[in-house]
């Protein structure tokens, strides 16, 4: 699998913050922190790839403020790079249950575009990686680590819901079981602060 370094990753991201700063920026980071912590103490992931992965997940907000085309352009972007295994991130971060009418933000894409994410969240199959980076979006504010319960409400408070949040939200607990069970310990332990954090 071929990665960017974090000096490389680091570049990027400050180069996207120049672009468009905002909160987003220290989420990436603490989605990074989360993804390096859980991957540290399991069996089959590779810390430094899980960091890389969540520092950029959101690389696409580069582009400006936008919503469902922040994932694309952070594949292409990424893909542009050379990185085309990490590119992926950018979209799997987003389609927990791998169909658009999930997504509860705007659709802000062209006909062609959503073809594109139609066909290409269809045309893979979702890796361990894939579901810790969408485990660790979830776990960082841009403030620090939270409950899972704390993020999920934010969201669906600026983007609204879809007939398909209650699923994807019990997906996402399943998925943290599922972490736990492989790592032999609550998540949370791994994240300084998430509790001061989520009450703060």
């Amino acid at each position: 699998m071929r990665i960017p370094d974090r000096d490389t990753a680091t570049k990027f991201l400050m180069e996207a913050e120049r672009l468009n700063p905002g909160n987003w920026v220290p989420h990436s980071l603490f989605t990074a922190q989360a993804a390096e912590a859980i991957a540290k103490v399991h069996p089959e992931l590779d810390s430094e790839v899980a960091y890389v992965m969540g520092y950029l997940h959101d690389i696409g907000r580069r582009a400006g403020i936008t919503y469902m085309r922040h994932s694309l352009d952070g594949y292409h972007f990424l893909q542009q790079q050379g990185y085309d295994d990490i590119a992926r991130i950018c979209i799997t971060h987003s389609f927990w249950l791998k169909h658009l009418d999930e997504y509860p933000g705007k659709w802000d894409c062209s006909a062609e575009e959503i073809q594109f994410l139609e066909s290409y969240i269809a045309s893979i199959e979702y890796n361990e990686y894939d579901w810790l980076i969408q485990l660790c979006d979830c776990l960082a504010l841009p403030t620090g680590f939270c409950l899972l319960e704390k993020r999920l409400v934010d969201v669906a408070l600026r983007y609204g819901t879809t007939k398909h949040t209650a699923v994807k939200w019990n997906l996402l607990f399943e998925n943290k079981v599922k972490f736990e069970q492989k790592i032999g310990r609550s998540i949370y332990d791994l994240l300084p602060g998430v509790r001061e954090n989520t009450f703060s």
